[in-house]
């Protein structure tokens, strides 16, 4: 698989441009430190099984399932909002780039668009992609609240795209679930050492340095 066979590649972004799973991860278990270590395990445990998923619809599972609360409210989901994103900005801004993924991104925006789909909320994920200076390759930067699929249904709508001749590569199930229901073909990343969590046809790769070659 080559990137040359595209005409449009869309990337997820924590875990395949940037090394920041770990960040997120530790920023919910202390997120919710105050509520024990059970329910710390709980919601990492959840967190990883559901990667891609936006956060605030894992604030509001575990509220509902995990704490056995009411609903957050609206001010009570900002305030989540904003701790979260205390914790994990200016980590994610500084975060390695998966390797290969840089050099990919410079490569290929010369010659295709190229997109970037995250559960990232999207005002934070803008603020990331410029900080680390990526915005000028990237035709559209989007994030939660809207859906994955949802995103990436009007990307391949706005722009004309074919869904077969477009690449999306992510590092989660829901990931591969909303590339697939767009007829957009996927590459999994799985970082070494990490358990894989494509089914076996998902064609997977260790980092991005396989599409540069």
């Amino acid at each position: 698989m080559k990137a040359a066979d595209w005409q449009a590649i869309i990337f997820d972004f924590d875990g395949v441009l940037v090394e920041s799973g770990d960040i997120k991860t530790q920023a919910f278990a202390d997120l919710y430190q105050s509520y024990g270590k059970t329910i710390v395990s709980k919601v990492v445990r959840y967190h990883c099984l559901n990667g891609g998923l936006s956060r605030y619809q894992k604030f509001r599972h575990f509220q509902q399932h995990l704490l056995e609360m009411p609903p957050l409210t609206q001010d009570e989901e900002r305030e989540l909002d904003r701790r979260f994103s205390k914790l994990v900005v200016e980590a994610v801004i500084a975060s390695k780039p998966v390797p290969g993924a840089n050099e990919l991104v410079h490569k290929e925006a010369t010659r295709i668009p190229l997109f970037i789909v995250s559960g990232t909320p999207e005002i934070e994920l803008n603020t990331i992609i410029t900080r680390r200076g990526l915005e000028p390759y990237f035709i559209e930067v989007r994030g939660s609240p809207k859906s994955k699929q949802t995103l990436i249904a009007e990307i391949l709508s706005t722009y004309s795209l074919t869904p077969t001749g477009v690449l999306m590569i992510g590092d989660a199930l829901i990931d591969y679930q909303s590339a697939q229901n767009n007829n957009v073909v996927f590459l999994g990343r799985v970082r070494t050492g990490d358990k894989n969590p494509f089914p076996d046809q998902v064609n997977t790769v260790f980092d991005l340095n396989t599409l540069l070659t």
